[in-house]
């Protein structure tokens, strides 16, 4: 573990491995004599150091459900051995879902081998770097302190799932595999930074290739409500999800919250969508924008923290938009470059007022971290996003500007088609099912904006070209309004698009793309997430 100098932690495991689809419920108990873990399954034991459940429900609804609450037992626990424990419950939980999930992305994200050892070499360093700002930091710096803690939940959810996988006579994962999971985001940068010329899961229908996901945040004109969606893009590989509740009780002083709801992914200790609902009234989504300059690879390097961890670290230590934004830039590993829509539901007076720093937007490239108030956009109606920079610095020095040059429109910030469908269409966006609809949206074959294209639209469906079509595209939508977000409530959709009569999307024909797990074919309706466990 991150803070626990290098146990050896020793496990007990009441009662037998459960491996049938349905609800598994756990809680684990810690004993700081002997450093062991013990384990006892079918059990919710609010006096347990950490308790939760794992509906395995992907099949029937699209989703699977973890919830899972730490720090709340008899005896009060270090932060470290909280975060720990967390980390073990979900690991032990969710481990068949990890393997496989990592059977899904790992041909997708590294499809040349000669990159694996440049990233492994790259990921050790950047781990050992990390583990050793902690012992010389964490004394003096909150953001060390929380990187230790972030550490140590990834060193338990390893612990967790390979004492599941000794039980079932399974491989364990290894810490890279572990770390690969977590970093899949990371990795859309590393690779070619590593290994020039090779290219990495990002759009491969494109050419150019671009980013993922759509997002908007929409204010009623009477600021009646406000409403906030987001749908991410990728491949249908990476369709095996959870969504995810935590509540850690964390003593140290400078935490913001240890509450957090948000869409994820088996063995991801973050979204990586994103899309969170937080305790300390903040919520996040982000969109993906492509670097088009690879002189800015240059700027990255193992002695960094990766944009997984600075997100976390940002989640737990920020009160408002704003020190979101500085606690993000510190350590810019330049990995994962996004815009990031911080929203303080805090300062937002439904019927009344929404205040300066209600929306902070965070842009990330290579050695640069630009953020500044949008709030005022917002008064105006709507914050849409679409993988293209807002802020001009980093929209050339990205390389945006030269390719709008050269391409044309779609790397156009005002004229792309889903800038122009947005602004087109957020008008009629009212309520959640007015949200949900243009979310989901795609009349390729009728809107002139889209010119025939199935991913010139809101939610893409590149299954449907007809000429190199691929089992990629606009993969899920989560949307909330203010109200439900403060009470960690949101409704979600895992699949592509059906909307305007599109077929639901099938297996068959990409039997070749490794979908170990998943449903063989999407039709699903969105639910509701709320937490069973915890409360506001």
């Amino acid at each position: 573990m991150a803070d626990v100098p290098f146990l050896i932690v020793l496990v007990c495991v009441v009662g037998t491995v459960v491996n049938t689809k349905g609800v598994k419920k756990a809680t684990v108990y810690w004993d700081a004599t002997q450093k062991t873990v013990l384990l006892k399954e079918g059990l919710l034991d609010k006096a347990g150091d950490a308790y939760g459940y794992f509906n395995d429900s992907l099949i029937s609804t699209g989703w699977g459900v973890l919830e899972i609450r730490a720090g709340y037992g008899k005896k009060p626990q270090l932060d470290e051995i909280t975060y720990f424990l967390a980390g073990y419950l979900e690991g032990f939980l969710c481990a068949q879902q990890m393997y496989d999930h990592y059977a899904n992305i790992y041909p997708q994200i590294l499809r040349d081998p000669k990159v694996l050892p440049a990233l492994k070499e790259f990921m050790a360093k950047q781990d050992a770097w990390s583990r050793q700002q902690v012992k010389l930091n964490k004394s003096s710096d909150p953001l060390w302190k929380h990187t230790g803690f972030i550490l140590a939940q990834m060193d338990g959810l390893q612990a967790g799932a390979a004492d599941w996988a000794k039980r079932m006579g399974k491989k364990p994962l290894s810490l890279f595999e572990i770390q690969f999971l977590n970093a899949a985001g990371d990795m859309l940068d590393l690779v070619p930074a590593l290994v020039p010329g090779v290219k990495v899961y990002r759009k491969p229908y494109m050419e150019p290739p671009m980013g993922h996901c759509s997002a908007l945040i929409k204010v009623l004109p009477g600021y009646e409500n406000l409403l906030f969606a987001h749908s991410t893009w990728y491949t249908y590989a990476a369709t095996m999800r959870i969504f995810k509740h935590w509540d850690f009780k964390i003593s140290e002083p400078h935490t913001a919250t240890g509450k957090l709801s948000f869409s994820s992914y088996p063995g991801t200790l973050v979204s990586l969508d994103d899309f969170y609902l937080l305790g300390s009234g903040l919520m996040m989504i982000q969109t993906t924008n492509s670097i088009f300059n690879n002189s800015l690879y240059s700027y990255i390097t193992p002695s960094t923290l990766l944009a997984w961890q600075r997100v976390r670290l940002a989640h737990a230590l920020a009160h408002n938009g704003i020190e979101w934004a500085k606690i993000f830039t510190r350590f810019n590993s330049g990995t994962y470059n996004n815009q990031y829509m911080v929203l303080d539901t805090s300062k937002v007076s439904l019927g009344s007022s929404i205040e300066d720093g209600a929306l902070i937007i965070v842009e990330q490239i290579p050695g640069l971290v630009e953020y500044s108030d949008q709030t005022q956009t917002l008064r105006r109606g709507y914050w849409p996003s679409y993988n293209v920079p807002f802020h001009q610095k980093i929209y050339s020095l990205s390389g945006y500007e030269k390719m709008w040059r050269d391409y044309g429109n779609v790397f156009s910030y005002d004229l792309c088609p889903r800038a122009m469908i947005f602004r087109r269409d957020q008008g009629n966006v009212t309520d959640l099912a007015s949200l949900k609809h243009i979310m989901r949206y795609n009349d390729y074959k009728h809107d002139p904006y889209s010119k025939g294209d199935p991913c010139n639209s809101i939610c893409c469906r590149n299954d449907l070209l007809k000429d190199h079509a691929s089992p990629d595209g606009c993969d899920d939508t989560k949307v909330a309004d203010i109200l439900m977000a403060q009470k960690f409530v949101s409704e979600a959709l895992n699949g592509p698009t059906t909307e305007g009569g599109l077929p639901p999307f099938s297996w068959d024909q990409f039997n070749s793309t490794v979908h170990q797990g998943l449903p063989p074919i999407y039709n699903y309706t969105f639910i509701k997430m709320q937490p069973a466990l915890f409360t506001p």
